[in-house]
């Protein structure tokens, strides 16, 4: 079973909880915004109480990090808001701290959080595809490279891409009098979370600050308005198509239809061949060993999985 629809949930409604997983230094707390039951990938906003220590260390899990209040340092360098870090699975980082407390959003991609004390990256990381970045100030604003284009007003900064599946994660905001009139769904997941502000959206009406949704593909949503601004996070698991329309009556099984109608049209002879086939788990040819549903090498190659047996085993005696 993958994440449910949740769509709207503000944690400003609910209280942090302790993080007591195993392997994690005491100091951090928690609130669930989302969770795949079958895997442990989950969407959290942590905060860490002033004076969380943690030592160097790595996750068997692709994670990623962004510090919206407070600063957080990694080794002898102090992160503010607007940090932002792409983690691969088995990367280690160095030793992190917060004196004074921080607030910031944890994103684990593909299983559960977790945390093994290392000084060396796992032999089977991919240590080039880290990434560190202070998107406030670092980085730009441009027009979205969503397509179709959404309405004038909406500015984004791509935090990460996965060349491999197309997902990305990318700053968004919506400025003054935002106002877009059709209604949309798309081929991947989404989900968003707002740092600051108020939008406004027809299923269900207002999302304030710390408001978060996640939206498996084909659901209708739309119309959407922002009077005064916001600034979000989002994030896609997939390639982000803009399937636009002015029917909110639509169900996900009509969606999907008309979705595939337009991959039939648009590539026929890749729709041929991939009902005559029976390829229904299609493989990237650029990455040999790629499957569908995200079980890359990187996050869940025998390796790794061993590697991970054998600590379990070496934390019971």
């Amino acid at each position: 079973m993958p994440r449910p629809h949740i769509e709207p949930f503000v944690d400003r409604d609910v209280p942090f909880r302790k993080f007591t997983m195993p392997g994690f230094p005491k100091g951090m707390q928690y609130k669930m915004l989302s969770l795949d039951p079958d895997n442990g990938a989950c969407t959290m906003t942590v905060m860490y109480e002033p004076g969380y220590r943690q030592p160097p260390g790595m996750s068997y899990s692709e994670y990623e990090l962004f510090v919206m209040t407070g600063s957080i340092t990694v080794g002898d360098k102090v992160h503010g808001p607007g940090s932002y870090f792409m983690v691969p699975a088995g990367i280690t980082i160095g030793a992190l701290s917060s004196p004074r407390g921080a607030t910031a959003l944890l994103f684990y991609n593909y299983g559960e959080p977790s945390f093994v004390e290392s000084d060396s990256d796992h032999p089977r990381a991919e240590r080039a595809r880290f990434a560190a970045v202070n998107a406030y100030d670092d980085m730009q604003w441009t027009s979205t490279n969503f397509f179709p284009a959404t309405a004038p007003g909406c500015l984004v900064k791509v935090l990460h891409f996965d060349e491999r599946t197309q997902a990305f994660t990318f700053l968004y905001c919506m400025t003054p009098n935002f106002w877009q009139d059709n209604i949309s769904y798309h081929d991947c997941a989404e989900e968003a979370y707002h740092i600051w502000g108020t939008s406004w959206m027809m299923q269900f009406g207002d999302l304030p600050t710390g408001g978060y949704f996640y939206r498996p593909p084909y659901i209708n949503h739309g119309a959407f308005g922002c009077k005064l601004g916001t600034l979000a996070i989002g994030r896609t698991d997939s390639r982000l198509y803009n399937h636009f329309h002015f029917n909110p009556w639509t169900n996900i099984e009509e969606n999907r239809e008309r979705a595939a109608s337009r991959i039939q049209h648009w590539m026929p002879d890749l729709y041929k061949w991939i009902n005559t086939h029976g390829h229904n788990h299609p493989v990237d040819f650029d990455f040999p060993h790629g499957h569908a549903h995200g079980d890359v090498p990187h996050h869940h190659g025998d390796g790794m999985v061993e590697h991970r047996h054998k600590a379990k085993r070496r934390r019971r005696k």
